[in-house]
């Protein structure tokens, strides 16, 4: 009976303003060629890719395109073709020439830590005519479809995106569900319909306005003063208990979902003593992952003992299996059989304004977890994202923290990535059995469920070398007002937010 006091209206919220969603992550590029990063979230509403998924789906579907495939049964020559008669918002054609600039571009322009790393299996891009694309492949590789549903491979014009440079002002000319019609750096961004987008997205509002805080203590207060309608990213651990025992009559709900965010240390080579096996083992061997799991975020995140998280086919818990619980004497013993005898020094980074308010706090832990030991000394720095992840593209941590959305749910998404001369670090990372070997295996395989033995094997090698230390597994919150419906639809497959599926209900 109460619940029939409201209707769904999936019609126009125009007459009431647009949708006001806050996030804490502000995007660090509006050019797609730039970013392999949160940017990915604006992206995905007012860029198109030639596929997206489509409500509910784990694969990728027809987006800009109308359809796609391999033509091949070697997996290495695919291609699409593009709905009739698409334009950019602007009205200029958006045609096969048009997608092979857009993605010949990314490798052109090759920005260090950028998305041309997604394209190593890409050997050329053929326009064949006004509405064909073919993607000839230097090797066999079933994921090349989820790498184009990716937000990296955006749809730009030609006109205003150039060839061999990024694109310097703060406009967007693009084919997606919204334009982008006014942008303040790292404070908001207002979104309107675009009348011109031909795509799967079934648009339930007319305009969304994204404003971006510095920490969620801010957007938790602007939601509970009605200045928001609902936040997506970014709650920190606190935020979340306190709206999970929130009084009913504060008219906010909770939704929460499993999710495949990871958070992680890379030990970057080019240190003397990060470089050193026996001291990223020893680091290792010491993390207690409980420990930031339940003291930093309240139990709103999980261990993770392995770079790919829970949920997806092929996880292990190869950490744990080798290192067992934290344990000071076995790091002790690391040191000493490499001749290590001396309190270790190294200097840990963090951003201060990325993955949430409770980065310092997890930072501080794993400081306090190391220097308790006795062996490490460890100096903690941190840095806005913008010029962090300059930093880190620069070599310039000896250790530092990143976080990872899934580009697409599987689990070659959370190795390729980090491996290779050309990688999403910014850090080299040389693994030869797993870049020329075990993924190349994987990718000849159009049934992901049955590469398990080669995510398992090239699990076992991240451990081995300890060069990235995965530290947690995050879960999916959103909050909203009670007059907001469509969240639990709005989050892909690759936890990236689609604010076309938000709406206001509307009472009798």
């Amino acid at each position: 009976m109460v619940a029939g006091c409201g209707v769904l209206s999936s019609g126009s919220s125009e007459d009431e303003g647009p949708i006001v969603v806050g996030t804490t992550s502000a995007p660090s590029t509006l050019d797609p060629a730039a970013s392999w990063d949160g940017s990915w979230e604006l992206f995905r509403n007012i860029y198109q890719t030639l596929l997206s998924y489509p409500h509910g789906a784990v694969e990728p579907g027809p987006d800009a395109a109308e359809s796609c495939g391999f033509t091949d049964s070697s997996n290495r020559t695919y291609r699409c073709l593009l709905r009739a008669d698409m334009r950019f918002s602007d009205g200029d054609p958006l045609d096969a020439q048009a997608v092979k600039h857009s993605i010949d571009r990314i490798r052109k322009i090759g920005v260090v830590g950028g998305p041309a790393g997604l394209l190593g299996s890409l050997e050329r891009v053929q326009a064949l005519g006004d509405r064909e694309i073919v993607f000839r492949l230097n090797k066999s590789d079933a994921t090349f479809p989820f790498v184009l549903a990716t937000p990296a491979m955006s749809i730009v014009d030609p006109d205003d995106y150039p060839a061999d440079a990024l694109r310097k002002d703060s406009k967007v000319s693009g084919s997606g569900p919204y334009t982008l019609r006014s942008y303040e750096e790292g404070k908001r961004a207002e979104l309107v319909r675009n009348d011109r987008y031909k795509g799967f997205a079934e648009r339930r509002n007319d305009a969304v306005t994204i404003r971006y805080f510095p920490d969620s203590a801010q957007m938790v207060g602007a939601l509970r003063d009605k200045e928001i309608d609902v936040t997506f990213r970014g709650l920190a651990a606190s935020d979340i208990v306190s709206l999970q025992g929130q009084d009913p009559d504060e008219g906010i709900q909770l939704l929460e979902g499993a999710g495949t965010e990871i958070s992680y240390l890379v030990f970057n080579p080019k240190d003397p003593w990060a470089a050193k096996s026996a001291v990223r083992k020893a680091v290792a061997q010491i993390v207690d992952r409980p420990a930031i799991a339940h003291k930093i975020y309240k139990g709103t995140v999980e261990p993770l003992y392995s770079m790919v998280p829970k949920g997806l086919t092929g996880h292990t818990v190869g950490f744990f299996d080798d290192y067992g619980s934290p344990s000071s004497s076995k790091a002790r013993k690391l040191l000493l059989e490499a001749g290590i005898t001396e309190r270790v020094p190294l200097t840990f980074w963090y951003t201060t304004d990325r993955y949430g308010s409770e980065t310092a706090p997890e930072f501080r832990e794993l400081k306090s977890q190391l220097e308790d030991s006795g062996l490490f000394k460890v100096t903690l720095r941190s840095r806005p994202w913008k010029t962090y992840e300059a930093g880190y593209r620069k070599g310039e941590y000896p250790v530092f923290g990143r976080g990872w959305f899934a580009d697409f749910p599987d689990a070659e998404n959370f190795i390729a990535p980090f491996v290779g001369e050309e990688n999403a670090l910014g850090t080299p990372y040389a693994s030869p059995y797993i870049t020329n070997n075990l993924l190349p295996e994987s990718r000849r395989e159009s049934d992901r469920g049955a590469v398990v033995k080669q995510f398992e094997e090239a699990q076992q090698i991240l451990v081995d070398d300890a060069r990235l230390l995965p530290l947690w597994q995050g879960k999916q919150y959103v909050a909203a007002s009670e007059d907001i419906s469509g969240g639990e639809a709005a989050l892909d497959p690759s936890t990236i937010m689609t604010m076309w599926e938000l709406y206001r209900k509307t009472s009798w």
